[in-house]
């Protein structure tokens, strides 16, 4: 019998955030895949020998809005996609799809009702947000839910939003993005004698990362370590209003925001820095974190970690001992967990050193990509083509509508 293969649906591949998407998927060892997308982005990030570019259907403008505004049909059919999607996992003999973000398995929901092999759908932190510009959007998530026989969060704070929000705890499994450790070699560190401490953050600029509680701690830290500084990585809508923010307060000049950085550059930036910051909120739309791959990459390399307590960022950052949390948005304490952090040498040398040894007992990739593979296996179990009932058969309308927004041969 030949290997699974499990189809990897990706609406965009990939988003400059979306590194331990790539990772995984680059990584499955028991399972063959191939990716699925409309969109490719980053290609030479993020090379990938196998991508299926989901085509355009023909559009006929009349049976679009026949089936969307008279037959209210959801998008999947009235843009034909439905007739696309089955063919070309027909065509490449899939025995289950992953579906990568909740909101695209609402998009899908149709779909994954109808196919007649086992979906999954990830939640990664976003997709568990409040999506106002989705019609209907926590009813259908609920729908999903009910659709699938799995699914998989990246993080138990995660799970527990999803369990909120209707999803049977029974279905739940957690599946974390792990980090490889190969790539990301600890290096023990020194205090630095003349005070020069560099405290880094990487991460997109928006408000779900906090930078701007970054910005107000570290400009309390700096009067008493005036020659520290901070350097921001990433690229983002708010880099204006942050740079604006640190001169008001003061530390222009001892702030620099780099960009989004090369996976090399980024290393090199983990190794010439002391301290990781991440105070990572929550804001209006329930938007939070998984476990931030970047927290876990500066770990690895042996950087205690000052963050908030936040998402999944407790369950990789031990309080204490790998690093200090602290309550979103609280800039005094946050300032306060820095200072704690470069007062004792010995504190300081021991965080980063159980830092590293966490990452690897807990997120070691390996490991995380046979928990993830499990989790196939247990969803092909779940929905064996053999024990599921026929599919309902699909409305004459709709069917007709597959065949005319079908490719031409």
């Amino acid at each position: 019998m030949g290997r699974h293969v499990v189809a990897s649906y990706c609406t965009t591949f990939l988003k400059p955030e979306m590194l331990h998407i790539y990772r995984q998927v680059c990584s499955l060892q028991r399972y063959d895949t191939f990716v699925l997308a409309k969109w490719v982005q980053n290609i030479d990030r993020f090379p990938f020998p196998d991508i299926e570019i989901i085509p355009k259907p023909r559009f006929n403008p009349l049976r679009h809005g026949w089936l969307k505004f008279v037959k209210r049909c959801p998008p999947v059919v009235y843009r034909g996609e439905y007739q696309l999607l089955s063919s070309l996992l027909e065509h490449r003999g899939s025995d289950l799809m992953h579906i990568y973000f909740g909101h695209t398995g609402v998009h899908l929901l149709p779909f994954i009702q109808q196919w007649r092999r086992p979906c999954v759908v990830s939640f990664h932190g976003a997709d568990v947000s409040l999506k106002q510009d989705v019609r209907d959007y926590l009813p259908k998530l609920r729908e999903v839910f009910a659709a699938v026989p799995l699914v998989f969060a990246r993080s138990q704070s995660l799970a527990d939003r999803l369990v909120t929000l209707g999803c049977p705890p029974e279905k739940l499994r957690i599946s974390r993005t792990g980090v490889p450790l190969q790539q990301f070699p600890f290096l023990r560190r020194e205090p630095p004698k003349d005070g020069r401490w560099r405290f880094m953050q990487a991460c997109r600029l928006i408000q779900k990362k906090g930078v701007a509680t970054t910005l107000c701690a570290f400009a309390i830290f700096q009067k008493q370590y005036p020659n520290a500084e901070l350097i921001i990585a990433g690229k983002g809508p708010l880099q204006a209003h942050l740079e604006e923010l640190a001169e008001e307060l003061g530390i222009l000049d001892k702030v620099r925001f780099v960009g989004f950085l090369t996976q090399k550059d980024l290393l090199a930036l983990y190794g010439s820095a002391h301290v990781f910051l991440h105070p990572s909120e929550t804001p209006p739309d329930q938007n939070q974190e998984g476990i931030p791959n970047s927290v876990l990459e500066a770990m690895s390399t042996g950087l205690p970690v000052a963050a908030t307590r936040h998402g999944g960022i407790p369950e990789a950052v031990e309080h204490g001992r790998t690093g200090f949390l602290v309550a979103e948005r609280d800039f005094e304490a946050l300032a306060a967990a820095m200072k704690e952090l470069v007062r004792s040498p010995n504190t300081f040398r021991e965080m980063g050193q159980l830092a590293s040894e966490h990452v690897a007992a807990h997120f070691e990739q390996s490991a995380q990509i046979r928990n993830l593979e499990s989790h196939y296996d247990e969803a092909m179990e779940l929905v064996s083509v053999e024990a599921r009932a026929p599919a309902p058969p699909v409305p004459a309308a709709v069917r007709r509508s597959f065949i005319e927004h079908a490719p031409a041969k």
